[in-house]
């Protein structure tokens, strides 16, 4: 027999049969395949024997591919990782340069299975590095298509089980004395991501760095010393985190909440789309794109018609694209529990393959509470509830970020405290000069020339997107050091209704005037209850005489927020929370 594939497995049901099925398919059939499994739980072993493999136990790799060099019947051997694939006559390929350089052992080159700039990138850099320390030294992170002679592995003794990292360069090493070594140049190995997208590209590439390093200078590099695990079953609680990308109320708390359950050892990948996507993308990896919904304006008010109408002509590429990242990643990385702050596509997925979810949002207060509004917002009351009803249906839990606390209907639902950022919280207010103005759309021009009408009075305006000064009116883009000073050093603030900016503003003893955006129920609730509770005012439009009548009870505002909104010393309650339903959900569940 010419060859002999030999490949370690622990629980690889999802992987293996894709390398099976691209074995069966070459244009070579000399040869056998071994399967060295580890004890797995799953259905990897099934799987192995559905496809004639020969099992043997195995263990960390080194003992995995030296037991099945044991009983291999080919003159050569082929080590395989389970989550590679096999192009099109690879086999043929790797054999023909390995014999036409009269070569002892060989490594592959490889690409990415998942298409992308970055993945792309990273594989074709890490064929490059490759090549270029194997020049200086025979080298072999990864083991990638590894080939070499049956009669050579036995003349080294085969891989050193002592070593626990880096088993695979130490072993080309040892063959390399006694034979030639090379970095084929023709065949390819489809590798999967999955431990890019479990552990961050840095971390990746830091610890690889590292290990070769070690090994050039001769040294010998410990899993334990580069925090490496060859068990891709996951042992901590994973979880899908989900959330709504318009505006950057729910990527500013998610941020917080996300850094949190990191801290707590929780494995997490996160869906966002636009701006929340830019703002954590930068801030946590395994932070994935998504299509999400948005809402047209046009002079400060919701068009229901053209939101309508905007979303419709993306929803089917969207609903197709999401549901088919979010369903493989799901396979991949079987999650525990989805937690979702106001994402649609998260909760389709909970309900498709029956993975417990959390809801947790502020926008639930208006499905889960008993409230009463004015009559005159009942068409829009009765839209947003529709709204929030067809996003989430029949979460396991239901939390709500809130700073008002109407009588809840169920009791599987809960009033947490707003998430607000450290740095928030731990500004030092005072009470300036200037008037900060914050707005969740550049639409309400009304606003901006009223404002100009106040010469005497200095406005800092955020949401339009711009860097000038017009008289009285300084624009700022968004810069959240910036908006910190701004924020700090206000006397008060306008803004619409939007719930993050709302909770951040009492929380620096802020007034506040909002004026919500039209039709938007939720943020016109929220101003209904800032009014309601003495904390500023709200009303459905801006004049003159309403800021003047404003800007002279500021002080009594103040006061009633000071001695009436609970500040947050810290978010460690409302985190505690989430903790807690996650963990009790998840143990409900298994």
């Amino acid at each position: 027999m010419k060859l002999s594939i030999i490949i370690p497995t622990y629980n690889e049901e999802d992987y293996l049969p894709d390398l099976l099925e691209s074995i069966r398919r070459q244009d070579f059939d000399d040869l056998e395949v071994i399967v060295a499994d580890s004890h797995s739980t799953d259905r990897t072993v099934e799987i192995a024997q559905s496809y004639n493999c020969k099992v043997v136990n195995g263990g960390l790799p080194a003992v995995g591919r030296n037991n099945g060099a044991r009983i291999a019947q080919g003159e050569l051997l082929l080590f395989l990782d389970s989550d590679c694939v096999l192009t099109n006559d690879y086999l043929s390929q790797a054999i023909e340069e390995f014999e036409l350089h009269n070569l002892g052992i060989a490594i592959t080159q490889i690409i990415p299975m998942e298409k992308g700039f970055i993945n792309e990138l990273s594989h074709e850099f890490a064929n490059y590095m490759t090549k270029k320390i194997s020049a200086i030294k025979p080298h072999g992170a990864g083991c990638y298509g590894m080939l070499t002679y049956k009669s050579l592995h036995e003349e080294v003794g085969g891989f050193d089980e002592t070593v626990d990292f880096g088993e695979d360069t130490d072993y080309i090493e040892r063959v390399a004395k006694i034979s030639r070594f090379r970095v084929l140049e023709n065949p390819r190995l489809l590798i999967s991501t999955r431990r890019l997208k479990e552990e961050g590209l840095k971390t990746i590439t830091w610890k690889y760095a590292k290990s070769t390093a070690y090994q050039l200078m001769g040294r010998k590099v410990t899993m334990k010393e580069l925090d490496y695990s060859f068990e891709h079953e996951k042992h901590n609680t994973r979880i899908f985190y989900s959330l709504c990308g318009e505006g950057l109320g729910h990527a500013i708390r998610s941020a917080v909440v996300i850094e949190y359950l990191i801290k707590e050892g929780y494995d997490l990948i996160v869906f966002a789309s636009d701006r929340a996507y830019d703002y954590l993308n930068t801030k946590f990896e395994n932070v994935y794109y998504i299509g999400g919904f948005n809402t047209v304006y046009e002079n400060n008010s919701v068009r229901n018609k053209k939101t309508f109408a905007y979303n419709m002509k993306d929803v089917p590429s969207d609903l197709k694209n999401n549901m088919n990242m979010m369903y493989k990643l799901a396979k991949k990385f079987k999650p525990d529990i989805i937690v979702s702050d106001f994402e649609f596509y998260a909760n389709l997925l909970s309900h498709l393959l029956r993975i417990p979810l959390i809801s947790i949002d502020n926008m639930h207060v208006l499905t889960e509470a008993k409230y009463s509004s004015p009559n005159k917002y009942i068409k829009d009351r009765i839209f947003s509830e529709a709204v929030v009803h067809a996003f989430i249906q029949k979460a396991d839990r239901t939390l709500i970020y809130s700073y008002f606390y109407p009588e809840l209907k169920n009791e599987d639902t809960k009033y947490v405290n707003p998430i607000i950022r450290d740095e928030i919280i731990n500004l030092k207010s005072t009470v300036g000069n200037h008037i900060l103005v914050y707005q969740t759309s550049d639409s309400n021009s009304q606003l901006i020339e009223l404002l100009k009408n106040n010469p005497d009075k200095k406005f800092i305006i955020y949401g339009f997107h711009a860097d000038k000064k017009e008289d009285n009116l300084l624009f700022r883009k968004f810069n959240e050091k910036q908006l910190y000073e701004d924020f700090r050093s206000a006397n008060c603030v306008i803004t619409n209704g939007g719930f993050s900016f709302i909770t951040e503003a009492l929380q620096l003893e802020k007034p506040i005037l909002s004026i919500p955006v039209n039709k938007q129920f939720e943020q016109i609730l929220n101003a209904i209850y800032l009014d309601r509770l003495g904390y500023g005012e709200h009303h459905d439009i801006i004049t003159q005489d309403i800021l003047d009548e404003f800007l002279k009870n500021t002080d009594r505002y103040r006061e009633n927020i000071r001695s009436n909104f609970n500040k947050l010393k810290n978010n460690d309650e409302t985190l505690n929370e989430l903790k807690k339903a996650i963990d009790e959900v998840v143990a409900e569940n298994n």
